[in-house]
């Protein structure tokens, strides 16, 4: 007797142990509660801005008879613009002048010094005349010899469209004349030397009688490039058509 009620105890303990165990096991965890997690907005540059202007350069040529900036597309004519920067930056423009003037055509510099004695200049360099960028009035353009890849350091800036200079024919050597920038301030100036009365000097033709000086030339940027222009020296239009026609056989040399 006495051992069927120790049995009965301990199988009592042990149905209750196992109903216990059974109960924990069975009763559903309960989890942690988490904050969502806080997604931050990815923050985007303006890279296109960036880029644009990235691929813009900006130079002011000072001169005797006022300031000219241009802006000069690195984008369409890299080889070009980072030749005309490194003349910039060694200051070789500053004291040259602009030798040779035609009103109804281009005013072309960057050569000569005031006494006309050419300067030294680096190796030329490759044409990229094929870029898009047109010989419109107010471009900027390198002028070169008839070998289409002979530009060093002189450049014109054309006051009348010149379509002519933009593709290769038998008058330009076969190859147009590389573009690679625009007058944004100072086109008055420009004008104002297109009209300088010219003679033969050192047996040249088309030379200013009172040669304009490139007293420095110097990068800007952009925001001291925006002032000139916000100042009211944008390129202004021609008041009327040029009057003369342009000989054929003139290009920048």
């Amino acid at each position: 007797m006495r051992k069927s009620m120790k049995a009965l105890l301990v199988l009592g303990v042990v149905g209750s142990l196992a109903a216990s165990v059974w109960a924990q096991s069975s009763t559903p965890a309960t989890e942690p509660k988490t904050e969502p997690a806080k997604v931050e907005p990815a923050k985007t540059e303006p890279a296109p801005a960036k880029a644009e202007a990235a691929k813009l350069e900006y130079v002011q040529l000072s001169t005797t008879q006022g300031d000219i900036v241009l802006e000069l597309n690195a984008e369409k004519a890299p080889i070009t613009v980072a030749n005309f920067v490194s003349y910039v930056d060694k200051g070789f423009y500053n004291g040259t002048v602009f030798h040779r003037v035609i009103p109804t055509f281009m005013i072309q510099g960057g050569g000569f010094d005031k006494e006309m004695n050419q300067k030294q200049t680096g190796e030329p360099i490759k044409n990229e005349f094929k870029n898009g960028l047109k010989n419109v009035r107010g471009s900027i353009a390198m002028a070169r010899l008839n070998t289409p890849d002979s530009a060093t350091a002189q450049f014109f800036i054309n006051v009348v469209d010149n379509p002519n200079l933009d593709n290769g024919s038998p008058m330009t050597g076969g190859a147009g004349y590389a573009v690679f920038g625009k007058v944004i301030a100072g086109m008055e100036v420009v004008d104002k030397i297109r009209n300088l009365p010219t003679g033969v000097k050192a047996r040249m033709p088309d030379v200013p009688n009172d040669l304009p000086v490139i007293t420095a030339a110097k990068r800007m940027t952009r925001d001291e490039a925006d002032s000139k222009v916000n100042a009211g020296k944008e390129i202004k239009p021609v008041d009327a058509a040029p009057t003369e026609e342009k000989p054929a056989d003139k290009k920048p040399q």
